[in-house]
């Protein structure tokens, strides 16, 4: 390989597989690399993979970062020591909520466990009122006092919430300036930093999350970071965020817990841009990994986007308040275990078996029956080609685990114990989709499917069939394609302001001067990065309502709209929008406005989409690879298929069902009746038999 300093670099760390892919922007060629994740450091299967790739770090301008550590540190609950500061009288909020009983009737039902507990929560007299006024000076020496208490107890992180502080940040400002300057080595973030939105719970749920990860993810950061400057690397380090933009690592340090959704959204930046290619106005993201399956949405053209998100599900989660792209996930991947529950019912994950030790099949030590077995066992991944040969699974070994596990004690065959565990994953899988189609007010029928990851072209057209979805879409290398969407993402800000107004009355010199406050904070902060203005996209929007309403819904709005000081076509917009999210409006009520958006965007250069080189005819003999016998349960049993090579399956080729495509770090597994063709870029299209 030529080193020119032309290259870019994208790593994905997911909780199996580290995935990388490097893109040479003078030849448009891109070259991938993946490696087991290495849990104990996490850079060491980074540097791996990048090795892997043919790539050196120290000849690349751009590495970009996507990674699930920080989500991880909050579902294992092991975050840092943290102390939450609040508005004196308001210190049992975070353990209040919202009182919600999502399940009225069950007598065993628990709440959600707060991340700091009460004896780490103080509050300091302060009061600022709802219009920013000051009602009660910040005592400022309570908190001198309260910093050498924190001190003694150990306390790593402190978190700081005061009432209002959306709409005057002054006191939560001074208070931090005060601990950084009496406690240097805590990590300490204020409400305001990470969302000026009402709703004093969620902002302190969200900013004790911060707390709480911040010392970690921030040494993460820092060992990457001095590990590239080992390697001699010169160049911009940028980290994905949930919103799917990318953010330098001085932001991605303070802003923690907006790494959440890191890895999973850049999958649906790439399934944007496929879209684009392909001239696809909605499609469902699927991604599922070793560990997790994802979904997102592209709506429009658009990625569906939230404000956002509950980390442990709706009954017991905690809420993060940040904009993020809509992402659903559940513990179904491919080293999801699989065992026999106490009265003979046989269930699939949430546990996983991880890189190590990893499924039965690789050898490193797993006892425990996974997803990737059973697909081993029913014929659908060769044990001698997975990761192109560089990794050897052990068929017998996995065969006979599931045997003395799950097939004799249900007392059926091993077969139909393989078989059934991969039905329960799909069922689990396509409540996921369902999550951000259906919940949604949306139909999945209307919609293609994206399908990615290393296992997720294994499952794709069983979950389609499920959701009577019409066409799955595989792009090419899958398995790397969420390092690929990073190469797609652009540089973003995101902005929220809280705005109470009825539409009616709102005066446009007045919301101009809020959005341009946003907009100019966002370009002042991207200038460094983006040297022309012209690279640099402005997007608006707000949270809305019909009057009397409870709860808000996100528009986006068009910037001509307040050139022209259209009011009537903001209530348009809107209307839209809930007609879509929930099959009904009212365009004769009036619109109150809750809060406003603002997202500065610098646009990146994208890798070029590149078609397969033509070929004189469509014969697919030569990508021919073996005939082996696969279970199909539409089938009744094994069946003889064909096996093809998809790197030599020319643009134009056609194949009728059952068969399977075997890549680098994935399988397409293609069932009867279903019918594949290759693009022009390489894509699987495959259309879904529906029945009669």
């Amino acid at each position: 390989m030529d080193y020119q300093k032309d290259y870019r670099v994208a790593a994905d760390v997911g909780g199996t597989f580290t995935d990388v892919v490097t893109f040479n922007e003078e030849t448009g060629q891109s070259y991938y690399g993946k490696t087991l994740t290495t849990p104990n450091s996490l850079v060491e299967g980074i540097i791996t993979g990048v090795d892997k790739s043919g790539t050196q770090i120290g000849d690349t301008k751009l590495f970009l970062h996507g990674t699930t550590v920080a989500i991880n540190i909050l579902l294992e609950r092991d975050g840092a020591k943290t102390a939450l500061i609040t508005t004196q009288g308001f210190r049992d909020i975070y353990e209040i909520g919202r009182i919600n009983r999502p399940d009225a009737y069950n007598l065993h039902f628990q709440k959600h466990q707060p991340l700091i507990s009460r004896s780490l929560r103080f509050e300091v007299a302060e009061r600022m009122a709802a219009n920013g006024e000051i009602l009660i000076p910040l005592n400022e020496n309570s908190l001198v006092n309260l910093a050498v208490e924190l001190k003694k107890l150990g306390v790593q992180a402190v978190a700081i919430l005061f009432l209002h502080s959306y709409a005057n940040p002054q006191h939560e400002l001074r208070a931090k300036e005060i601990l950084e300057g009496e406690c240097p080595s805590m990590f300490v973030t204020a409400s305001h930093e990470l969302s000026n939105e009402y709703r004093e719970y969620e902002r302190t749920s969200t900013v004790a999350a911060n707390a709480y990860i911040g010392p970690r993810v921030k040494t993460y950061l820092s060992e990457i970071d001095d590990r590239l400057a080992q390697e001699n690397f010169q160049g911009k380090f940028y980290i994905v965020q949930s919103t799917g933009g990318l953010s330098d690592i001085s932001h991605a340090q303070r802003e923690c817990i907006k790494m959440l959704e890191s890895g999973p959204a850049a999958g649906v930046i790439g399934t944007q841009a496929l879209c684009q290619r392909l001239l696809i106005n909605n499609a469902i993201a699927f991604d599922m990994g070793g560990t997790t399956a994802k979904a997102g949405v592209v709506l429009d053209g658009e990625v569906v986007m939230a404000g956002d998100i509950m980390i442990g599900g709706y009954a017991q989660g905690l809420p993060i308040m940040i904009p993020l792209i809509d992402i659903q996930e559940v513990g179904t991947g491919g080293g999801s275990i699989a065992r026999v529950e106490v009265g003979g019912g046989l269930r699939v994950g949430p546990k996983s078996s991880g890189a190590m030790p990893g499924p039965v099949c690789y050898s490193l030590g797993g006892e425990e029956i996974t997803v990737t077995d059973a697909n081993l066992i029913l014929g659908r991944i060769a044990s001698n080609r997975f990761l192109g040969g560089e990794m050897l699974l052990d068929l017998p070994k996995s065969t006979k685990i599931l045997r003395e596990t799950i097939a004799d004690p249900l007392g059926i065959s091993e077969t139909t114990a393989a078989d059934g565990i991969i039905q329960i994953a799909v069922t689990t899988m396509s409540h996921v989709v369902r999550r951000v189609t259906t919940e949604r007010g949306l139909d999945a029928g209307d919609f293609s499917m994206v399908a990615y990851g290393g296992a997720g072209p294994l499952h794709a057209c069983l979950v389609a069939r499920e959701l009577r979805i019409p066409r799955v879409i595989i792009p090419p290398s899958p398995g790397h394609f969420s390092a690929y969407g990073m190469l797609m993402a652009d540089l973003r800000r995101d902005f929220v302001q809280t705005w109470f107004k009825p539409l009616a009355k709102v005066n446009f010199e007045e919301i101009e001067k809020i959005y341009a406050s946003m907009e100019s904070n966002g370009i002042h902060a991207l200038e460094g990065d983006i040297k022309e203005s012209a690279d640099i996209v402005l997007r608006r929007g707000a949270d809305m309502r019909y009057m009397g309403q409870e709860h808000s819904v996100k528009v986006d709005l068009p910037i001509e709209l307040f050139k022209t000081h259209d009011l009537k076509g903001i209530k348009r917009q809107f209307d839209e929008m809930h007609l879509k999210r929930y099959a009904f409006n009212a365009p004769n009520e009036p619109v109150d406005i809750v809060s406003l958006h603002s997202s500065v965007i610098g646009i990146l250069q994208k890798p070029p989409s590149l078609k397969l080189p033509s070929q004189p005819s469509n014969d697919i003999s030569s990508a021919l690879i073996e005939m082996r016998k696969v279970y199909f349960s539409e089938s009744g049993g094994y069946t003889e298929i064909p096996v093809y090579s998809r790197n030599l399956l020319p643009s134009g080729s056609k194949i009728k069902g059952p068969v399977l495509i075997e890549e680098y770090a994935s399988t397409t597994v293609v069932p009867p009746g279903d019918d594949v063709l290759v693009n022009e870029y390489g894509d699987l299209i495959i259309d879904i038999y529906r029945g009669v």
